[in-house]
Parts: structure tokens; sequence; C-alpha cells
């Protein structure tokens, strides 16, 4: 499916700064994660609850946060990334809180966002990264995680596939681009 990424500023010749930045990303990001969840159930998996796709939602996120993160440790100073990444993260819990609420209603889910980007970072940050993008196994770490998620039914059994050979790598594309023009 073809999603609308917008990552081009309105007014191109105005300095953005790095909140503004992780706010654009977060809402790209967050129509790339919904974007991927509606294609597995376009590609027959089967959900069994809307707190289930949330958390194949978070999963996209989280895997999105670590691809940024990863993409400018060698462009920003570390006090600049460390900026830009937290408020990527707190602006993507944001959108967890209002959509789970409205879904799921009230409840901390923010925060359990949080903890839970905090518990993947670790994970995450023993795979490898590399010029070309994520690892083999940073990829199946992801699909790994969406599988546990939607679990080994029939239906559901190759989700890791989907995940590791379409959905991650169109993300790291989609991520990167965006990632450029908003700094550009």
């Amino acid at each position: 499916m073809a999603i609308r990424i917008k990552s081009q500023w309105y007014n191109e010749d105005r300095d953005r700064s790095l909140q503004e930045i992780a706010g654009a990303l977060a809402f790209n990001a967050w129509k790339l994660a919904m974007d991927k969840a509606i294609t597995l159930h376009g590609e027959h998996f089967i959900y069994e609850s809307d707190r289930q796709r949330l958390n194949v939602i978070a999963e996209y996120l989280v895997f999105q946060v670590q691809i940024v993160d990863r993409m400018v440790h060698q462009s920003l100073e570390q006090e600049d990334r460390q900026i830009l990444i937290t408020a990527f993260a707190r602006r993507l819990a944001e959108h967890m809180q209002e959509n789970s609420c409205e879904l799921l209603g009230g409840g901390d889910h923010g925060n359990d966002f949080i903890a839970l980007l905090n518990r993947r970072s670790q994970e995450y940050s023993e795979l490898g990264f590399g010029a070309d993008g994520p690892s083999y196994p940073f990829m199946r770490h992801l699909g790994y995680e969406i599988q546990q998620i939607m679990g080994t039914s029939q239906e559901n059994r190759w989700v890791i596939d989907q995940v590791m050979d379409m959905d991650a790598p169109e993300i790291h594309k989609q991520m990167k681009r965006t990632l450029r023009n908003l700094f550009s």
C-alpha cells in the first residue's frame, strides 16, 4: 500500500528546532506503523483484538525509534541526538496515549509505551546497524516480537517473514528519506 509521507517543510527557508523535527518524525512514524499494521491485516494475518493491533503498532514504533537513533548517531552531537530521540519518543508516547485511550479506554498507555521502548532499546543495542541499514538480526528481532504478539496460529505463523522481508526494509527506506528531507 502506498502511503503519503510528509517530509518537506512548508516554509523551507526557516530553521527548525530538534523538537519540531522530532514532531514531524513522530507524525510520519505513526502513519508508517499504522500502515504496516493495516498491511498485515490485508495480507490475511488475523488480529484478535484492538489491544493486539496497538501492541503491533507499538513494536513498529519502537523499531523506528531505534533506526532513527542509529541513523543520526554519526551526524548529530550526542546532546542533540539525545534531545531529538527523547522528543521523538515522547511524541510517540502521546500518540499511543491518545489512540489507546480512544480504543481501549483510560490507562497509562503512554508510559507503558516508554517502558516497552526502554526494554527494547536494550535488546536492539546488541544488534547491528550498518551503512545499508538494519542487519538481518535487527529486522528479525522486530519480526519475532510481532510474531509473539500475533501468535502462531495457522493464519499468523508466517507473520515474521512478512515483517522481516517487506515491512522492516520499507520502514527503513521511508524513515531514511524522511529524516534526510526534514534535516535539509
